[in-house]
């Protein structure tokens, strides 16, 4: 087993028709694997921590504004406060891209800062900036954005875009954000070489609904 690498995996299933049972395995994997968290959507955050109970060091994570960002500032602080009162530990918001490519900076701090402070000393926050959709000077605005918001991660995509992690957006965001905040690489790690290379441009979290198969050193078909 890769226990390196496996302290890092974020266990993901966030796909809409995912089971209860599906849920029930997934808790199961991250426990025997020893991975950072399980990271579900928020319907499913009470159950997790249920399942999850007998092993605190699994954390429960899951998403806000997923996977458009496009829900108002309120709404992602509500719904940070009701996925910290089921028993999330961690929680992954959307920026809102459409005011990023507007330059409309104000709004983006603004928006992060809400789920920040709805999730302060509470819950540890990764802010995904969507990669795919941004220029290299969006990224760098938006990694800077996040940090200036109080937010503890930088995250590169939601998996449900038009791409995912790359070696070379991590370094970018790793860059950024300097040495004390986490990187966050998600999209398209399949395997155990994939998660090496993030790991070796700076990413200190991979997302992966792949995290068996990368603690097995074999290669998934997934695309989260």
């Amino acid at each position: 087993m890769n226990n390196n690498i496996t302290s890092l995996i974020d266990h993901t299933l966030l796909k809409a028709n995912a089971a209860e049972s599906e849920i029930v395995t997934l808790a199961a994997e991250a426990k025997k694997y020893s991975f950072a968290s399980v990271c579900v959507n928020p319907v499913w955050v009470k159950e997790a921590a249920e399942l999850l109970k007998d092993a605190p060091e699994v954390k429960v994570c899951t998403v806000i504004g997923f996977p458009l960002g496009a829900s108002t500032s309120e709404v992602k602080a509500f719904e940070t406060s009701n996925a910290i009162e089921n028993g999330a530990d961690e929680v992954d918001m959307v920026i809102n891209i459409g005011a990023l490519k507007d330059k409309n900076y104000e709004l983006v701090e603004h928006d992060i800062k809400a789920v920040t402070d709805a999730a302060k000393n509470k819950a540890l926050v990764k802010v995904i900036i969507e990669t795919a959709l941004l220029t290299e000077e969006e990224k760098i605005k938006a990694c800077e954005l996040a940090v200036k918001a109080g937010a503890d991660f930088v995250k590169t995509s939601t998996g449900f875009s038009t791409g995912g992690a790359t070696a070379e957006d991590i370094a970018l965001m790793r860059k950024t954000v300097g040495p004390d905040i986490g990187v966050k690489a998600s999209g398209g790690v399949r395997g155990l070489e994939d998660a090496k290379k993030m790991v070796q441009a700076g990413a200190t979290r991979i997302g992966a609904s792949s995290g068996v198969s990368i603690a097995k050193g074999e290669i998934s078909s997934s695309d989260y």
